[in-house]
């Protein structure tokens, strides 16, 4: 328990860890029905910042309202819920999980009354790919499991049953001793990581895919498509496929927990001889600066918690 913090924020008040409890016959333990953020606050000359806090809160109320699961707390209040959480367990750095589901009231798959819940806890999570993958570059594979489709589930949505893909993505990578897992979509275009955006480089032009790939539209993903712009650089967006992705000069996965993880290698394919890409590196440098608040034309994105 030692990387989680003594408090939680539970339904609109902060609470000691071991006080934040449901109960066993809560509809999300049963079929999944929750929605969650992954936010990050990092330490600043000017003390621990959340960045784009409201972002990731109106987020998790898009998600919600996808299935019809109304929070009862506004973006406003889960935002000073969350400085108020960091303050209280007195942290510069942290990864930050608001997550709102469905308790107890029935155990039929229509959630009728049960109530929904809210809760933001903070825990050290450190390099989520791995410390030596933000500096080196991952090895990657290609999952055997398929991306669930936006026919099937709304996959813009950031909702815990379907992370059960992923689950079984990373699990698959794990076990044959790579670092993180891409999943194809069913014709075999790329969709994304386990709980990563991904990007390759080709010809010093930057490529990634959108929703018609069933993906997250992640917020860490729409900050690198502007700091590429603002950097002067170029980026397509279309379908990647795998003639794409094996004949790209650099590649990377970018996430709030990921950051901007270079990829070193998928499968027997190896990009920028085996190390991370300058390019890629270029990025993940002026994203670090400006999440650490380096970077003063980006100061709007941080949300001070002192």
């Amino acid at each position: 328990m030692s990387n989680y913090s003594q408090n939680i924020w539970f339904n609109g008040e902060v609470i000691p860890f071991n006080e934040a409890r449901i109960h066993i016959l809560s509809h999300v333990i049963h079929y999944g029905t929750g929605v969650f953020e992954g936010i990050k606050c990092y330490n600043t000359p000017n003390g621990p910042a959340v960045f784009k806090l409201k972002e990731h809160m109106v987020r998790l109320h898009q998600s919600a309202e996808n299935y019809k699961m109304s929070i009862p707390f506004s973006v406003e209040e889960l935002c000073y819920g969350t400085i108020e959480l960091i303050r209280s367990n007195s942290l510069n750095n942290c990864y930050l999980r608001p997550v709102a589901y469905y308790g107890y009231d029935t155990l039929g798959v229509h959630p009728k009354n049960c109530p929904v819940e809210v809760a933001i806890g903070t825990l050290d999570w450190g390099a989520y790919v791995g410390k030596e993958a933000l500096s080196k570059g991952a090895k990657v594979t290609i999952s055997p499991w398929k991306k669930y489709q936006s026919e099937s589930f709304p996959a813009s949505t950031k909702s815990s049953g379907t992370y059960l893909n992923s689950l079984l993505a990373v699990q698959d990578a794990k076990s044959k001793g790579f670092d993180e897992a891409l999943l194809l979509n069913l014709d075999d275009t790329v969709a994304e990581g386990s709980g990563q955006n991904f990007f390759l480089i080709k010809n010093g032009i930057f490529h990634t895919n959108d929703k018609d790939a069933n993906i997250l539209m992640g917020i860490t993903r729409e900050t690198v498509l502007q700091l590429i712009n603002d950097l002067g650089m170029e980026y397509k967006i279309s379908n990647i496929t795998k003639d794409d992705l094996f004949n790209a000069d650099e590649a990377f996965f970018t996430g709030s927990a990921s950051e901007v993880t270079p990829i070193r290698k998928i499968d027997e394919h190896t990009f920028s001889n085996g190390k991370a890409g300058k390019l890629t590196l270029k990025i993940q440098e002026l994203y670090y600066n400006i999440v650490r608040g380096k970077e003063p034309k980006y100061e709007s994105w941080l949300t001070y918690v002192n």
